[in-house]
């Protein structure tokens, strides 16, 4: 008479729902959980509406597209405020510093 511990062990049945998720199924929504509500806040913040994805993208597109001109009109502005006050000062230096006659 045989032992058990001398039958022939059968193989280990694949796991195939841990394979599929990639882990323990609950672990795994319980992070897809958490990545979701992290990922939704951002997208929320970026002014995304879940109800209509493709317009939020078109929105935001276009909102970033109105913030580069609006930041290169605020960078012309700038250059000429600055220019106002730079420009006669480096001139008037110039002048003050041109060697007189040799």
């Amino acid at each position: 008479m045989s032992t058990p511990a001398e039958l022939p062990k059968e193989p280990p049945k694949p796991d195939y729902i841990n394979r599929f998720f990639g882990g323990p199924p609950l672990s795994v929504l319980f992070r897809l959980v958490l990545l979701s509500i992290l990922v939704g806040v951002i997208l929320e913040a970026l002014g995304f509406d879940p109800w209509n994805i493709l317009e939020s993208i078109q929105r935001l597109i276009q909102h970033i597209w109105d913030l580069g001109f609006d930041a290169v009109r605020y960078l012309w502005r700038y250059l000429l405020l600055g220019a106002v006050v730079v420009v006669p000062i480096w001139f008037l230096l110039r002048l003050t510093r041109t060697p007189r006659g040799r």
